[in-house]
């Protein structure tokens, strides 16, 4: 059954806000002296919104919520690490004795295996030892040891199966709940479903690697059908403008707060009178909407991505450098650990300030030499910066929410598009493994130390195929933490109740209990 659910942002009369054009003028002036530009539409937001103009604003927009959650959530917020290209499940989390055992023998899996690149090569042994951690004595291996200070707060799931072995495929699955392109992201869909706690900032906010996107690139966090207000936001943490065009280039100098404030004028009486006659267009509403919040993050997004002044020994735990020298041209552990660990840091500041999801990626999709995950020719080399940088990053991440009495309602999310074969591609890689592969989840409710569900001896397919863990059972496990039953946050669109879930999806009882 669809939910019941308005656009998002409505004046008090009904009719859809604009921006300030509305007001009367000397109101109007008195806040463009003060603030000038957007910081004028800012600070008229937030003194409208704080209740502190002498008059009611009508050009204020009032934020009109679904009726969510449907359940007291276990958690408000998440953040999703994404290593794109595809992490391998058996060289990182799920340890496979008999490929130790069996490594170099000729592979046999029983049954015809239809591999992506024929990557059906002699079994082979995870490229690094594993050893136990934790109370709960999960196996991990070497190159993601930072982990074992966490373990116990992580639950893994090591029998996710996916539909593809194709990259774009297989990323959209995990990413927005189908293969083709032109579905929403998650995080759009926890977006629209609880907005944001923050108007400042926004609900969804997105982090990519800091080479470029991976496959898919914004497709991946697109708003598709639900309203676009609901897309992912873009930000680069360590650039010099982490934000596009959020504040005017360097060749703008003859931009005055007198003519953005005209030219904010014009546009407002333009967009007003052509949203008039288009009633039923949100496209236009959304565009008013991200300018409107634009100018909110012109005042607090400068401040959530400044780790300048967060300690030493912070920065130092997350694995990131104060200066940062010129890295060398290969890929290397330090680097991937500054660049994921700031990623990790500024997730950890934006949650901080009541951003409803982050999504952190780890990978690009720019080919050789390798800056992902996709490890054909050589697991250590490919697999080996990734992995520790990620895995110093996410621990710190970890200890931090928990210190902080965050983790309490935080989820934190690992996945990839799929996993890697047992057996070798090339003597030192692995192919594609679509069959079975691992997700790890932690904190906003999620039991740790435990695994739910297994691999088979090889980390090949499911230990129990006939109940394998999809991403919608992920997915239904999420909103579940949220507050939100998985079947009734839906969208209709072309005549049909969307959802994230599609027409699937199992809560995973063992990892969140009664």
């Amino acid at each position: 059954m669809d939910i019941p659910h308005p656009s998002p942002w409505h004046r008090p009369d009904g009719r859809s806000s604009t921006s300030l054009s509305a007001a009367g003028s000397s109101r109007r002036e008195f806040l463009w002296r003060s603030g000038g530009g957007l910081g004028g539409i800012a600070l008229a937001s937030i003194l409208g919104g704080e209740g502190l103009l002498a008059a009611p604003d009508d050009t204020a927009p009032r934020l009109r919520r679904a009726p969510l959650p449907h359940r007291p959530p276990r958690a408000k917020r998440v953040i999703q690490m994404f290593m794109g290209g595809a992490a391998s499940h058996i060289d990182l989390f799920d340890f496979k004795r008999e490929l130790v055992r069996r490594d170099g023998q000729k592979s046999d899996f029983g049954e015809h295996v239809e591999a992506f690149q024929d990557g059906l090569g002699p079994w082979m042994k995870p490229v690094w030892d594993f050893k136990p951690y934790g109370r709960s004595g999960k196996m991990l291996s070497d190159v993601v040891s930072d982990l074992g200070r966490v373990v116990d707060d992580i639950a893994f799931v090591h029998n996710l199966v996916g539909k593809t072995g194709v990259h774009s495929q297989a990323t959209y699955l995990q990413s927005t709940g189908f293969q083709l392109p032109g579905f929403p992201g998650v995080g759009s869909w926890v977006s629209y479903g609880l907005g944001s706690m923050n108007d400042n900032l926004p609900a969804f906010v997105v982090l990519p690697d800091h080479r470029g996107f991976a496959s898919n690139g914004p497709k991946n966090w697109d708003s598709a059908f639900l309203p676009g207000q609901h897309a992912g936001t873009i930000i680069y943490p360590g650039r010099e403008n982490p934000i596009t065009d959020l504040f005017p280039g360097k060749s703008g100098r003859y931009v005055s707060g007198r003519s953005e404030a005209a030219t904010h004028e014009v546009l407002a009486r333009l967009n007003e009178g052509h949203a008039a006659t288009r009633a039923d267009d949100a496209r236009l509403e959304a565009r008013i909407q991200s300018y409107e919040l634009a100018a909110r993050m012109q005042l607090a997004a400068p401040e959530a991505m400044d780790i300048s002044k967060e300690p030493d020994h912070l920065l130092a735990r997350y694995g990131i450098r104060r200066d940062p020298p010129t890295w060398p041209k290969e890929i290397n552990a330090e680097e991937e650990m500054h660049h994921f660990g700031t990623k990790c840091m500024v997730a950890r500041r934006l949650v901080e300030r009541g951003v409803r999801f982050v999504q952190i990626w780890s990978g690009n999709d720019n080919g050789f030499p390798r800056r992902n995950w996709d490890s054909h020719e050589d697991i250590r080399r490919d697999h080996g910066p990734l992995a520790s940088g990620f895995a110093r990053g996410a621990a710190a991440l970890i200890e931090d929410l928990k210190q902080r009495g965050l983790l309490d309602d935080t989820v934190i999310l690992w996945t990839t598009e799929f996993g890697r074969m047992p057996s070798s591609q090339g003597g030192k890689g692995r192919d594609h493994n679509p069959y079975c592969f691992t997700n790890w989840l932690c904190g906003g409710g999620i039991q740790g130390g435990v695994v739910a569900g297994e691999s088979d001896e090889w980390g090949y397919k499911p230990l129990d195929r006939s109940a394998p863990t999809t991403v919608h059972d992920i997915h239904a496990t999420l909103l579940r933490l949220l507050g939100i039953d998985h079947t009734r946050l839906t969208f209709r669109n072309n005549g049909i109740d969307r959802r994230l879930t599609d027409v699937h999806g199992e809560v995973i009882q063992s990892l969140i209990g009664a």
